[in-house]
């Protein structure tokens, strides 16, 4: 399974400065649950942002500039070769833009936690994508003070009848 998981303001902001433009509690918690004990792929500057590999899973850095390598952290050139690292465990692209660009044809699903904010000044966004081509699913709203919505968008799947 190629996943994508992200979270993006309601005016599609996924970056400000070369941060995550919110802290807000429990926000993350399902990048957790659901990359633990699998592949996170994620850009240069991504990765730059974290600092280390995140723990308990493989981390796979997309750069043609720099080579990653430690405990559980390798380097690919591209999201294909990451891809093909990963062998048969679940892959989850976690951005940054490129990465997201890259990907959205070739997901089998999007999990995107929608936070109900509009951050102003925001430079980096999460890339348009064809609707139609997924079927949505809306979990379950959280937050205290800033609300979040998960939605989870599956590919829809091509039906070829060949006679």
């Amino acid at each position: 399974m190629i996943g994508l998981i992200v979270a993006r303001s309601k005016n599609n902001v996924i970056g400000k400065n070369g941060e995550i433009p919110w802290k807000i509690k429990g926000e993350q918690k399902q990048f957790k649950e659901l990359t633990t004990g699998n592949v996170v792929v994620m850009g240069r500057k991504s990765f730059d942002e974290i600092g280390h590999p995140l723990p308990n899973r493989k981390n796979i850095v997309v750069s043609r500039s720099k080579k990653y390598e430690g405990d559980n952290l390798y380097t690919a050139k591209s999201v294909k070769e990451a891809i093909e690292m990963a062998g048969d465990k679940d892959v989850f692209i976690a951005g940054g833009y490129g990465l997201y660009l890259e990907a959205i044809p070739f997901v089998d699903v999007m999990y995107i936690t929608e936070v109900e904010l509009v951050v102003e000044d925001g430079d980096v966004f999460f890339p348009d994508f064809d609707i139609d081509e997924f079927d949505v699913s809306v979990r379950e709203t959280l937050g205290d003070e800033v609300r979040f919505t998960r939605t989870v968008y599956t590919r829809k799947k091509l039906n070829i009848n060949h006679k």
